[in-house]
């Protein structure tokens, strides 16, 4: 008799969101709306990235953004911007 192996459930990738330090904060703190510039988007992102700080999870956070390809808000305390030479590094190396 063969047995058959499954793939783990895909909610358990995602458990590490369950301990999240954002996860009762407003997300719109995260995601900077349309035509935010300036001194509002800074201490948006400031503030986002203090939450980060603190958070249990931030590794598998920033893990995650940057192995999804999240192009998007901020995701383990670096912003869109931030993450770019990491998704850069990524591709190079999948290449390889």
């Amino acid at each position: 008799m063969k047995l058959l192996y499954l793939p783990p459930p895909v909610t358990e990738q995602w458990d590490w969101q369950l301990d999240a330090a954002c996860r009762d904060a407003d997300a719109s703190l995260f995601f900077h709306p349309d035509n935010e510039r300036g001194a509002a988007r800074e201490e948006r992102t400031a503030s986002a990235k203090k939450v980060c700080a603190r958070c249990p999870v931030r590794e598998k956070c920033l893990q995650y953004a940057v192995e999804s390809g999240e192009r998007h808000g901020v995701w383990g305390g670096l912003t869109e911007e931030e993450r770019t030479p990491l998704r850069r590094v990524r591709r190079i190396l999948h290449r390889s």
